[in-house]
């Protein structure tokens, strides 16, 4: 199940609106982004009002991907970004959709890199359409018996 990549345009800044329109996500939820996600940090014009550079638009991207994609929850998601960036050595790094980074290296955009010790990096191998769908199905059920439990535990202490 891939999702059509978003093309950024070329400008220097974007409105929050523009950054909404292209995330597919309200201007709160960009702002409570900012709140939980310190490497999403646009600047503010004399008039106050948010101005995102190209790179706050792709972090948007990749929150709301982590966030909704891969059902990671706001302390996971911060988690993974900062390994990320830490890892690549301040950049997110661009995959395309034949899975090659911008060096052509094989790489697949699922495809975690965790920082195991200061000599090595290690990677985790991407998962398949089926696996993601298999993944969002379990987690749509736990949430169900999360729910459930809430309400017996509910039932029971009245």
């Amino acid at each position: 199940m891939s999702r059509p990549a978003v093309a950024i345009p070329e400008k220097l800044f974007f409105k929050i609106g523009e950054v909404c329109e292209l995330a597919g996500v309200q201007a709160h939820v960009l702002r409570y982004w900012e709140s939980e996600f310190p490497m999403l940090a646009p600047q503010k014009n004399r008039a106050g009002q948010r101005v995102y550079r190209k790179r706050d638009v792709e972090m948007a991207l990749r929150i709301k991907e982590l966030l909704y994609e891969d059902q990671y929850t706001i302390a996971g998601a911060k988690k993974r970004l900062t390994n990320e960036l830490r890892g690549g050595g301040g950049k997110l790094k661009v995959v395309g959709e034949e899975g090659q980074n911008e060096n052509g290296s094989a790489e697949h955009a699922d495809g975690e890199v965790l920082q195991a010790a200061p000599a090595y990096k290690r990677t985790v191998a991407p998962r398949t359409a089926e696996e993601k769908q298999g993944l969002k199905q379990l987690a749509s059920e736990l949430r169900e018996l999360l729910t459930l439990l809430e309400q017996e535990t509910k039932g029971r202490t009245k």
